[in-house]
């Protein structure tokens, strides 16, 4: 059986990443067992300068998964290179993918050519769900051309692949996805978090400080799995998929709708555990299925 995958010419051991957000900088989880197991690890989301986060509460759980709010919580660029990546070196010896959010073209500029210089960064994820200050706080990931400019920055300012992570909450993902790729972005990355919102029944007040916040958890897989089917047919850079992914056969679904690696999000946080599983059961879905080699089978919906 061969699980390996390549994204950008980066060959992975097998295609299971931890999703940006539910892993925090990897290695808080060596403690449950040997991280190197992992494809990669996606890192805590980061922005330029320290972030608090927003305001308690910020997480509030449903049935169908997770709300969260958490607004970005991070020491800041300079202190999780200085401080976390050293501390990831210890026990884990494959290059992680950066997360970089911002609030302006030059905030991304800014943290992904940091970023950029660390021999430990395999990939550049750039994360488009947030608001743009200078833009009248609109996401830059609802509007493709808002989109393509924050790709088309990174790039000029970048050496390593730049994958862009995408919002579900678009009219068409496919056209954005599109103009990322059309702006040099090197893969992409989906779904980010849907919108969601919790009442309390019995004060009748929302759950989380924002009102709205951002849904994962098993309900959004069947809408990532539409999202990635769609952009395969639209763009031909290698896709990252993400949402609501929990077993090895949500695995197999997801890169057979067009996704060359996946993302688990949501699942870390209810199983510590869950990529470990995950991978391991792998190999007996493969055979189970008559899949040798598991890169052969991204995109197979499409044909």
């Amino acid at each position: 059986m061969d699980m390996r995958v390549t994204l950008s010419g980066w060959t992975l051991d097998n295609p299971v990443i931890p999703a940006s957000g539910t892993y925090g900088f990897g290695y808080e989880f060596h403690q449950f067992y040997d991280i190197n197991m992992l494809g990669s690890i996606a890192l805590k989301g980061t922005t330029k300068d320290p972030r608090y986060g927003n305001p308690l509460p910020r997480i509030a759980e449903c049935r169908e998964g997770l709300i969260n709010a958490i607004g970005l919580q991070n020491p800041g660029v300079e202190k999780v290179i200085s401080e976390e990546l050293p501390r990831l070196k210890t026990v884990f010896h494959k290059k992680a993918i950066a997360n970089i959010s911002g609030f302006s073209i030059e905030d991304y500029v800014y943290t992904a050519s940091r970023f950029d210089q660390e021999e430990q960064i395999g990939i550049l994820e750039i994360n488009i769900s947030c608001p743009n200050v200078h833009g009248g706080g609109m996401a830059f990931g609802q509007k493709a051309e808002a989109a393509a400019e924050v790709c088309r920055a990174v790039k000029a300012a970048c050496k390593k692949p730049v994958y862009m992570k995408l919002s579900p909450n678009v009219t068409s993902v496919a056209e954005i996805a599109k103009a990322c790729e059309e702006a040099g972005a090197d893969g992409i990355v989906l779904i980010n978090t849907m919108l969601g919102m919790r009442i309390e029944p019995r004060t009748g007040k929302p759950i989380v400080s924002t009102k709205a916040a951002g849904f994962s958890g098993p309900a959004v897989k069947p809408v990532a799995v539409r999202m990635v089917y769609e952009v395969y047919e639209a763009v031909k850079c290698p896709i990252i998929g993400v949402g609501g992914i929990e077993t090895a056969d949500d695995v197999i679904e997801m890169m057979s709708a067009g996704a060359a690696a996946v993302e688990v999000g949501a699942a870390n946080l209810v199983d510590p555990y869950a990529c470990k599983k995950i991978i391991e059961e792998l190999p007996e879905k493969m055979a189970a299925y008559g899949i040798e080699r598991l890169s052969d089978i991204t995109g197979r919906a499409h044909h």
